[in-house]
């Protein structure tokens, strides 16, 4: 039975692969998870996913995160109606009332991440959104943490604790998720340590549409084609980050540049190859500077899916299992969704969301804001 405290949530994600608006419902208390419900996507065109990126260029020169040039404001309308468009359809093809759903879980979407300059920037109205749908809205959920000196990133860690807790099994556990930058979620009891540890899909995604057009190296087939150079991994890895201990976090172009001038002259399938396996490097990078090394890995997101990423992160990880999402029950696609949803529960009940070990914040802190129709 679902404690009395128990509602249902609606999590949105639109992630800074920027493919689409993922929709996820669960029932939750904030502290358990009762039971996960439907889920969709709505993806972006094209020219929507071009206005995306025009927008994340043009906002990495902002220095006020109420700022909105022209590109910027157009891209806030487009994020609006997607999300919108996509809370609508769902609960039209669910036999859902906005009355039925207690609050959504809006995350935007991320044009800057600057936390070392105390800005963050996740465009999305949530006044608007709770306005057309009639349904209260939580969102703004990273401006809280950065304000009290925190990374802001990542926040979907306490309910990677949830669902490790649920599925029992041996300690420590590590939650990856490879979405346009990789993170970690380190489980071990109470121990909770989390944090960005490098690049996930987005150089690749970068480095193929900018070499074939492609969006994405779709099965990992140009990657697993190709030859890593080893060489070249080891001086990417030199970067400061890498070596810096948890908490951190990314901005999802840091290291764009390397698409560019560092693979300049190398083959696409070599480049693809040399990307994956940076991902797969950068993530153990992480483990020296974690307890003890996980047993287990649970991998999330985008990445999960490319199979030659999730032989590179077996090899480089080994002898520790490394499992999918969708073999752990969960769900590859919408996790972050539904971690959106479960996360605006917390905020309506005024549990935290954030913590030392996944942010850097001095002290356990709520996030979000509510907004009702």
């Amino acid at each position: 039975m679902p404690s009395p405290a128990s509602m249902l949530a609606i999590g949105l994600m639109s992630g800074t692969s920027q493919d689409g608006v993922d929709v996820a419902l669960i029932d939750t208390d904030g502290e358990t998870i009762g039971q996960f419900g439907a889920t969709a996507c709505r993806p972006y065109t094209k020219a929507e996913r071009t206005l995306l990126r025009q927008a994340t260029a043009a906002a990495a020169n902002l220095t006020e995160r109420t700022a909105r040039p022209l590109i910027v404001a157009k891209a806030e309308a487009l994020v609006n109606d997607a999300h919108a468009e996509a809370v609508q359809s769902f609960l039209a093809s669910n036999s859902l009332t906005p009355g039925s759903v207690a609050a959504i879980g809006f995350h935007g979407q991320t044009l800057l991440h600057r936390p070392e300059r105390g800005l963050t920037l996740q465009i999305g109205d949530g006044r608007n959104l709770a306005r057309r749908l009639g349904i209260p809205v939580v969102y703004d959920f990273r401006a809280a943490d950065v304000d009290a000196g925190g990374q802001g990133a990542p926040l979907a860690p306490i309910f990677h604790r949830a669902l490790v807790r649920q599925l029992g099994g041996e300690p420590p556990t590590a939650v990856l998720n490879l979405g346009g930058v990789a993170n970690i979620t380190f489980i071990d009891g109470e121990s909770l340590i989390a944090c960005d540890t490098g690049p996930g899909n987005a150089l690749l995604d970068d480095f193929l549409r900018l070499r074939t057009g492609q969006p994405l190296d779709t099965d990992g087939r140009q990657a697993g084609a190709g030859t890593v150079d080893e060489a070249m991994i080891t001086r990417l890895l030199t970067h400061p980050f890498f070596s810096a201990p948890p908490p951190k976090s990314l901005d999802r172009n840091d290291f764009r540049e390397w698409v560019g001038d560092v693979l300049d002259g190398i083959g696409v399938e070599d480049g693809a190859a040399t990307l994956t396996a940076l991902t797969a490097a950068a993530v153990a990078r992480i483990v020296p500077y974690l307890p003890r090394a996980p047993k287990t890995w649970i991998v999330a997101g985008g990445g999960a899916r490319n199979p030659t990423l999730m032989r590179m992160l077996a090899q480089r990880l080994a002898p520790a299992r490394i499992e999918s999402a969708h073999e752990a029950g969960w769900s590859i696609d919408s996790l972050e969704a539904q971690a959106f949803a479960y996360l605006a529960v917390r905020s309506l009940r005024g549990l935290p969301i954030t913590f030392p070990g996944t942010t850097g914040v001095a002290q356990p802190l709520t996030g979000g804001v509510l907004v009702r129709p």
